[in-house]
């Protein structure tokens, strides 16, 4: 990654780098400097020289450049004064700084490459070495047949609507009040008191059921039963074994 500088016409790109040891390995490579004894004087002007195009550029200078810069200056300074062990000092522990600095970023590169496709593995399909198990579960036959039904009827419910399949329902045979009433006449004699639940037992249906229900509720708006209750149970009696007139007065 880099930046375009131009002058006089000239145009070149500028390297950009995270921060100054990363430019100072850069220089000393470019230069063919020795990492291990080097030339600060030589080193400080390039590196102030990079500076100062990144802020030509209005680049943002960070202010670990800035200070880098500072301390490259304090070496030369201190290199001119005559025996000066501060600035030998200086310099070996930032030859100790790069050393480091680029170990790691050799390490890092190898990492980087031994980590492609990470993640990734492939290999081929294995064999199966042993036959498909049967299976050997034991069901109750009730449990089957539910079962099937929920699937026969998942499967019918695809199926477009025909007529046939409302016979069940449109087909179911009416029975009229007057046959329940005549039932209940027949059942009872004139003041005989009789357990309400017992004129339900002979109904084959839903129809019968709803059939005598009703019976019994126009009986009583027409004053042919009496319902009483004791202790706890419900009691009819029938008063009027009319069953001819009455069922004709019901339908």
């Amino acid at each position: 990654m880099g930046e375009e500088v131009s002058y006089s016409g000239i145009s070149y790109k500028l390297e950009v780098f995270e921060g100054p040891l990363p430019l100072l390995l850069h220089l000393i490579s470019k230069h063919k400097l020795n990492i291990y004894d080097i030339p600060i004087a030589q080193l400080v002007d390039q590196y102030t020289d990079y500076v100062s195009k990144m802020r030509e550029l209005d680049l943002a200078v960070a202010g670990e450049f800035l200070e880098m810069a500072a301390r490259l200056v304090c070496i030369k300074t201190l290199a001119l004064l005559p025996k000066n062990d501060e600035a030998e000092s200086m310099k070996q522990e930032l030859t100790r700084e790069l050393l480091a600095y680029r170990d790691c970023r050799t390490l890092a590169g190898m990492l980087s490459k031994m980590t492609d496709n990470f993640g990734t593995f492939v290999r081929l399909p294995e064999k199966l070495s042993f036959a498909p198990e049967k299976y050997t579960r034991i069901h109750r036959a009730e449990s089957l047949l539910t079962a099937y039904v929920a699937a026969a009827g998942r499967g019918l419910r695809a199926k477009p609507l025909q007529a046939s399949m409302f016979d069940d329902l449109v087909k179911k045979e009416i029975v009229p009040v007057s046959s329940g009433i005549t039932s209940i006449t027949h059942a009872l004699k004139e003041g005989e008191k009789r357990a309400l639940r017992t004129v339900f037992r002979k109904a084959s249906s839903r129809s019968d059921m709803v059939a005598l229900f009703l019976a019994v509720l126009e009986m009583c708006r027409a004053g042919r039963l009496n319902i009483n209750e004791q202790e706890g149970e419900q009691y009819i009696e029938l008063i009027s074994s009319d069953a001819e007139v009455n069922a004709d007065e019901f339908d």
